[in-house]
């Protein structure tokens, strides 16, 4: 139980990495506590860790919400009395479109979901922490943060803003004991994933299924990744083992290092 008697947090908890972090931090010994949008659906996914004989509780939380944030950090340490892990998980993905036709709303959105919503977690978190002086933050951002992909540009600016963030506030909180690093994942098949390769099929003119394994045959170890891949890393930045490691943004991609490709030209015709 190299996690026991922790106090984590996961947003983004009710499906797709976010679950998967969250069961790997329970069944490391955490007492978790599982926050997403989609109330229903995170309070079965923690009744179900109860179930198994976990320690885990559920909160309805919109990331972009500040003062929804703050109260859901502060019931936490009033409740518990410590918080030790924040993992950064909520997320939202972008509609692929050529950044000259991205619409205003689109790239806010996009932006207040990975970034805002990110900074909002780490303030209210941090805040306990440096009190406590102790406890790691895992934030995640992307493969797209360090090797922007094409049609994605207000994604790719999310997630290079979260790994900027992490840097940020690993210098700022060191003095308190508190770690801050980030992981970033390359291709994992989850529903996120299966939508993005839905759009890009299309761009390209290919089948989804082509689609799937013409990025598989770019990961240099062969495969799509799993979430427990990415889950297995984050519990180990959360963990002591990692108790001198602070401010990195870790790449956890099969060995990909790019997922930049030039989208064909289209024909367009002016209304």
């Amino acid at each position: 139980m190299p996690l026991g008697n922790k106090v984590a947090v996961v947003t983004g908890a009710a499906q797709g990495l976010g679950l998967a972090i969250a069961r790997r931090l329970a069944r490391d010994g955490a007492s978790v506590l599982l926050c997403d949008l989609q109330e229903e659906k995170v309070r079965g996914v923690a009744d179900a860790l109860v179930r198994d004989g976990f320690q885990a509780e559920s909160a309805s939380l919109d990331v972009t919400d500040a003062p929804a944030v703050t109260a859901v950090f502060e019931e936490t340490f009033r409740n518990r009395g410590r918080l030790d892990i924040l993992v950064n998980s909520a997320g939202l993905g972008q509609k692929v479109t050529p950044t000259v036709e991205l619409g205003d709303e689109e790239w806010r959105h996009i932006l207040e979901v990975n970034l805002t919503g990110t900074f909002y977690c780490c303030r209210a978190a941090g805040r306990f922490m440096r009190r406590q002086e102790s406890g790691s933050m895992v934030n995640l951002a992307s493969i797209n943060a360090h090797s922007p992909a094409a049609l994605v540009a207000a994604y790719n600016a999310a997630k290079a803003g979260v790994a900027s963030l992490t840097r940020t506030l690993a210098i700022e909180l060191a003095a308190y004991g508190v770690r801050v690093n980030a992981v970033s994942p390359g291709p994992v098949y989850t529903d996120f994933n299966r939508k993005t390769m839905a759009q890009r099929s299309r761009t390209l003119g290919i089948t989804q299924d082509e689609m799937v394994e013409r990025v598989r045959r770019s990961i240099p170890l062969g495969r799509w990744g799993e979430p427990q891949d990415i889950a297995s890393m984050v519990a180990y930045l959360c963990g002591s083992e990692a108790s001198w490691i602070t401010g990195q943004v870790y790449q956890v991609t099969g060995g990909l290092q790019g997922v930049s490709a030039t989208p064909p030209r289209t024909t367009r015709t002016r209304a």
